[in-house]
């Protein structure tokens, strides 16, 4: 017997920070993306191999020695039609020139060392970078590569738990901030759906999202002993959804009865890792946030808020009658595909731990070795932070905060959860504020992190008094030590769920 289920505990869905500075898309390797840093040592190896300076180069394909030197070094995108003469100057074919290998040991050496720099676990460390170049010896070259293996290794180790979970989420994140978490396919299924039942305008009853589950074939059954460790179970032998009745929960119905049905339209199949339970999951969220705010009217509402400059999420919120977490979620969909519009999205614990994030606008979320954002801490100077301390829990909080990678504009409000108090909040690059109600804020910070010093360490004078002085009790977090959940759907007990569909089938 086949069945859907959703767990209470796991996380719904994740965004981080995925590096994408230094690449660009071209017809070449896998992805169609190109490594800048390996091309950049293959324009070096090749020019040292004819004898060439940066000047005789520069002089071949037209370009400043300063500009070709900001390639050689990867820190610059070049260009296809500069691809094309740097090819033809290194008498190369373009294929060779962006060929996969290295062209030497050393080589390889230096673009691995270079990607480690650039690394969030290496930046992590706040060491000095050190500058790779022809002076450096194959042998240091050996030494700092193996010694970031070495690290990466043993924090491996130490973190082999939930490690299949963090990658997970990273590969999904990457996924998403590449299509700037935008699903047409998604979108199209939702709005036949829609056409379907006649819904087209206003926001979608549950009397609506009952029609949609009647159109596709099931019938709709609430019971007061639904598996503790689901929020909807799906019997696809006899066309059944099962739901909740009458017990509080921090989830909209509509959206659980519309996830439900997301897989069944999707057609997944019993996920074969994590990884898949996972996609499987955002996909269905996406699904549910697709047909209680279908894109066609969700995006006309968004274009003229934006021509009026009033852009805010309560507005959608109450426009569509959801929560302000979907609205912010929605808004991150639709913002960069029809508004042009980069932003990022943070749901922060009240302890500031980073429960969810997006960003395709090079904001520096705190990450792990890994590049994964979950269990981090976000700076005390953030607005998703900032915002837990402001006494209007009203209205939404709207700050300026000065960063290491640029300003940014947030606007953030807090809700309170089963599981404690959370900040949802949305932000964009300051070039992108004037579109936003709220932009006129006096409310400013500044955040050097990931510089220790400017909120992982104490202050000097406080430290001065109770460094050595202070221990405290911490708050047994044992999620945090457990390995993950095993079976198909992490943390649902399939016995208990079988034993349930037994039990109602003949009802």
């Amino acid at each position: 017997m086949q069945f859907f289920a959703y767990d209470q505990e796991m996380v719904d869905q994740g965004w981080s920070r995925v590096e994408s500075r230094g690449r660009i898309a071209v017809e070449s390797g896998e992805n169609g993306e190109l490594d800048v840093i390996a091309l950049g040592r293959r324009v070096r190896h090749l020019r040292k191999k004819l004898g060439m300076t940066l000047d005789d180069l520069g002089a071949a394909v037209g370009a400043a020695p300063s500009q070709l030197s900001l390639i050689e070094n990867g820190k610059r995108e070049p260009k296809l039609s500069m691809l094309q003469h740097l090819a033809g100057t290194l008498g190369v074919g373009i294929d060779q020139l962006l060929g996969a290998e290295p062209p030497s040991r050393r080589a390889a050496l230096e673009i691995e060392l270079e990607r480690a720099q650039r690394g969030p676990l290496y930046q992590s460390l706040g060491l000095p970078k050190v500058r790779v170049s022809s002076r450096l010896s194959v042998e240091v070259l050996e030494s700092l590569v193996g010694l970031q293996h070495e690290l990466e290794r043993r924090l491996d180790e130490q973190s082999a738990t939930p490690e299949e979970a963090r990658r997970a989420n990273s590969q999904l994140r990457e996924e998403m901030r590449a299509r700037n978490n935008y699903y047409p396919d998604i979108e199209r299924q939702a709005q036949d759906l829609l056409k379907a039942v006649g819904h087209d305008q206003g926001p979608l009853s549950h009397h609506v999202a009952a029609d949609i589950a009647e159109h596709l074939g099931f019938d709709l059954h609430y019971v007061g002993d639904l598996p503790h460790s689901t929020r909807s179970v799906t019997d696809l032998k006899n066309h059944r959804i099962y739901l909740t009745h009458g017990q509080k929960s921090d989830h909209d119905p509509r959206s659980v009865l519309l996830q439900a049905l997301g897989h069944y339209v999707m057609g997944h199949q019993t996920p074969t890792d994590y990884a898949d339970f996972l996609r499987q999951r955002v996909y269905t969220n996406y699904f549910a946030a697709a047909l209680l705010m279908p894109e066609r009217a969700t995006v006309d509402f968004l274009k003229k808020a934006k021509a009026a400059k009033e852009l805010a999420i309560e507005d959608i919120r109450d426009a569509f009658a959801v929560s302000y977490e979907t609205a912010a979620h929605r808004f991150t969909n639709l913002a960069t595909e029809h508004l042009d519009i980069t932003t990022h999205f943070q749901k922060v614990h009240e302890s500031g731990i980073i429960h969810k994030a997006y960003e395709n606008d090079g904001v520096n979320f705190p990450a792990d070795h890994t590049g994964a954002i979950e269990g981090q801490a976000v700076c005390r100077f953030w607005t998703s932070r900032a915002v837990f301390d402001v006494p209007d829990k009203f209205r939404a909080f709207n700050q300026y905060t000065d960063t290491a990678v640029g300003t940014y504009w947030c606007t953030a409000r807090t809700e309170r959860h089963s599981s404690g108090e959370y900040s949802l909040s949305i932000g964009v690059p300051y070039a992108h504020v004037k579109w936003f109600r709220g932009r006129d804020t006096t409310e400013r910070s500044q955040s050097r992190c990931p510089d220790p010093s400017c909120c992982r360490r104490p202050p000097a004078d406080l430290a001065a008094l109770w460094s050595g002085n202070a221990w405290p009790s911490t708050r047994a977090n044992s999620h945090l030590l457990a390995a993950m959940p095993q079976g198909a759907f992490p943390g649902v007990d399939e016995t208990e769920v079988y034993r349930f569909l037994q039990v109602h089938a003949d009802k």
